[in-house]
């Protein structure tokens, strides 16, 4: 009987562990990106993007509100940004090239406060093909960063129009991390 008792006792620990870790595993999955505040965003993780309206460098217009349903990562950049090429090439070929034809995913990289002549200038020297919009006066930039911070980051948003994740300088860690956060997005 001495032994049955601790069958059931060793049955009802293993049976709480197992949800104490489960719980755990799930509470992981939906936490919040922390992002420092040194990055210098005004928005962050959790917060629904703006409304605003853009021009791309092959003059078409586009707005926020176009996005909803998709899964969108937008890249700020510039062609006077050392980091900014080092990346363009990783997002070129590990983001854009996997998932360019997929209708549900949109990649923009918003070029800060430089002409459409030099914009595609970039474009072409850095051998990107996601498309690239115009950013005058970094007024896009300002709704969710301080105008003052630097480019090379990037924001992902998911199908809800909120933000979940966000980038700053090219990390590798991070991001691989962006690239998992996207990919999870998409099979949703």
């Amino acid at each position: 009987m001495q032994n049955y008792y601790n069958v059931i006792r060793l049955s009802v620990i293993v049976l709480l562990l197992t949800i104490t870790v489960k719980a755990q595993s799930a509470t992981n999955k939906t936490r919040k990106q922390k992002v420092p505040a040194s990055y210098g965003y005004i928005l962050e993780p959790g917060d629904k993007i703006p409304e605003f309206s853009m021009t791309m460098a092959d003059s078409t217009k586009v707005s926020s509100t176009d996005w909803k349903g998709k899964v969108v990562m937008l890249q700020f950049t510039a062609s006077w940004c050392g980091v900014c090429r080092h990346e363009m090439p990783h997002i070129e070929k590990e983001i854009w090239g996997k998932h360019k034809d997929n209708p549900d995913f949109v990649l923009i990289g918003i070029d800060r406060d430089e002409p459409v002549d030099v914009v595609k200038r970039y474009a072409s020297d850095m051998k990107i093909t996601y498309p690239l919009a115009l950013d005058p006066g970094a007024h896009i930039f300002g709704l969710f960063a301080d105008k003052a911070a630097g480019v090379t980051r990037n924001v992902v948003i998911d199908k809800t129009g909120k933000i979940v994740f966000m980038t700053r300088l090219y990390k590798t860690d991070e991001f691989n991390e962006m690239k998992k956060v996207i990919d999870s997005l998409l099979k949703q």
